[in-house]
């Protein structure tokens, strides 16, 4: 927790302003009923009315001025608390952007969402409350009982008896909550994994039928956390029982053994009212400490959570002297790479070399776990490589920052991903300050203008979450749009023709190559007929590549390349 608190030094000047607000306001309380006792016994006792209006008026304003300082106070934490909260929640959301893709299969998507809400959320209420009670109910139980002993010190006896009793209670009921608040949020995490599989699946789950599977996991999942909430609210609930109860008893003792002082004149009853109140004072502190520590577990667990997500460091970083590229735009050169994913026994890739200049096309062809994905993804960096080097223009793509070398790039994945919003928006994500004829003709060349112009609002037409209202194939082309529109200097095309129908394909790679004619580009592919028109093909098994050359040239040089042609193709068409 303690960690976290290093990002509040932009609200530094409030919290000082907050901190000498709560003081104020503590000694208000500290110094009524002091005054309330000169009233009773100097003022009541003595039938003296004009000290009673003259203290009593005094009263009013040191009552009216603490209130004030409680409103403000309580205004400024609240704004404090929640500028915090957004910090860290810019703070994650930033961290985890920086994130290669081996960093995400570390922690779940639903556990990042878990931490950026919920647990900076508890962060978040919890440092209202310290900031209300920080100085205030420790400077209420000091100050209550420097103030009871200033009124009769055999009295507090009464105190010194009471007081620990209740630390013991806080720290025993804390100590079993501790373990159950952290619990708790890792099976809120559960629980928003199983939703998360549940929404997004949700086509999956009715087309096979497993509905019901799906409620059941929910529901076991929703009760696994239930029963742990109920368990460490039922902890927690003896509490404040129990302070009330010691609450009680203690003003008992007071009124009973005070009564007795009175009555043998070693106390004024003005002074047992003061005394009263100041115990009250200081059992009220308590409560507010005890309330301090059933937010700290549940806070603590939420801190550990967040700091382990801005405490993992990504694995690809900026080069601290980036070079920059030749003059020669789109080059690109593989040398001798080899690359595994963590916990791998064999590499995904093992000695890959080749190059490809602008204005060629290369294909990658090879079959399922072949390392296809894998070879295009070393490209933009989204994994670093275990040895040799990836080139762009001559430059290795680690001495480059990732903005300069993914702006060279237009990336078409495998899954097409689209975001919410309209259509425009999602190819205009592809270059922030395209225009509308830009826009169009990226989506002319991508073969997406004529169901968009089917569309009721045409580009205007809104894309729900995930693109689940718009067909496969016109997902993966208003991706192939976002690229184009970029026009970069390298396209890579990850098996991003498979959606299209044959006739769709053809025409889309016939507009493709006049677009990009200029440009270095990679096909990933399964189909055969994507890639046989390319400048060359790389042929992948295994991670190696068992094939380099042009169509014809395979066909008479690579049996696994024959062997896919083969399988696709009839003897006609292959001829």
């Amino acid at each position: 927790m303690i960690r976290l608190l290093r990002f509040i030094k932009t609200y530094r000047i409030s919290l000082s302003f907050v901190l000498l607000l709560v003081l104020l306001q503590s000694l208000s309380d500290l110094y009524l009923p002091t005054l309330m006792a000169d009233i009773v016994d100097q003022g009541i006792v003595k039938q003296d009315t004009n000290y009673i209006i003259r203290v009593g008026g005094f009263m009013l304003v040191i009552a009216i001025g603490g209130m004030l300082c409680a409103i403000i106070a309580a205004f400024y934490s609240s704004k404090i608390a929640v500028g915090f909260g957004r910090i860290i929640r810019g703070k994650i959301f930033s961290r985890v952007e920086k994130y290669s893709l081996h960093e995400f299969d570390t922690v779940s998507t639903a556990s990042l969402i878990t931490r950026t809400t919920n647990d900076t959320n508890q962060v978040q209420q919890f440092l209202i409350i310290v900031l209300r009670m920080m100085i205030s109910a420790p400077m209420m139980c000091i100050g209550g009982i420097i103030m009871a002993l200033s009124q009769d010190v055999p009295l507090s006896v009464v105190l010194v008896a009471v007081i620990p009793i209740i630390v013991i209670t806080i720290l025993i009921i804390t100590g079993r909550a501790v373990p159950l608040f952290t619990a708790m949020q890792i099976k809120i995490d559960k629980l928003n994994l199983v939703l998360d599989e549940g929404l997004t699946g949700v086509r999956v789950i009715r087309a096979f039928d497993r509905v019901k599977h799906e409620e059941q996991r929910f529901d076991r999942a929703n009760l696994d956390l239930t029963e742990t909430a109920i368990k460490v609210n039922r902890t927690i609930a003896f509490l404040m029982p129990i302070m009330m109860l010691l609450l009680n008893f203690s003003t008992i003792a007071i009124v009973w053994f005070g009564s007795i002082r009175i009555d043998s004149g070693g106390m004024q009853v003005g002074s047992l009212i003061a005394f009263l109140q100041y115990a009250m004072q200081i059992m009220f502190s308590l409560i507010m400490v005890s309330m301090m520590f059933v937010m700290l577990p549940r806070a603590a667990a939420s801190a550990k959570r967040i700091n382990e997500v801005l405490a993992i460091e990504p694995e690809i970083n900026d080069p601290e002297q980036p070079k920059q590229t030749h003059e020669e735009r789109g080059y690109v050169e593989f040398k001798d790479v080899t690359f595994s994913y963590p916990g791998a026994e064999q590499p995904a890739l093992s000695n890959i070399s080749f190059s490809a200049r602008p204005g060629e096309i290369t294909a990658i062809i090879g079959g399922t776990g072949a390392g296809k994905s894998t070879l295009i993804s070393l490209l933009p960096r989204f994994y670093d490589v275990d040895k040799g080097a990836v080139l762009v223009d001559g430059v290795d793509v680690r001495d480059l920052t990732q903005e300069s070398l993914r702006a060279k790039i237009g990336f078409v994945p495998q899954r097409a991903v689209l975001f919410s919003g309209s259509i425009a928006e999602n190819i205009r994500y592809g270059k922030e300050d395209a225009s509308f004829e830009e826009i169009e003709q990226a989506a002319r060349i991508a073969q997406a203008s004529e169901f968009i112009s089917g569309m009721k609002d045409g580009f205007d037409s809104i894309i729900a979450q995930g693109g689940t209202n718009v067909s496969g194939g016109q997902k993966q082309r208003l991706s192939i749009a976002r690229a184009l529109v970029r026009r970069p200097e390298i396209y890579i095309f990850d098996d991003s023709f498979s959606a299209l129908d044959f006739k769709t394909d053809a025409r889309l790679r016939a507009a493709l190559r006049e677009e990009i004619r200029t440009s270095t580009v990679f096909i990933v592919a399964q189909r055969v007929s994507t890639v046989m028109d390319a400048d060359r093909i790389i042929v992948l098994d295994e991670g190696k590549i068992v094939g380099i050359g042009n169509h014809r040239e395979l066909m008479q040089g690579s049996q696994v390349y024959r062997e896919i042609v083969s399988s696709q193709l009839s003897m006609e068409e292959i001829a």
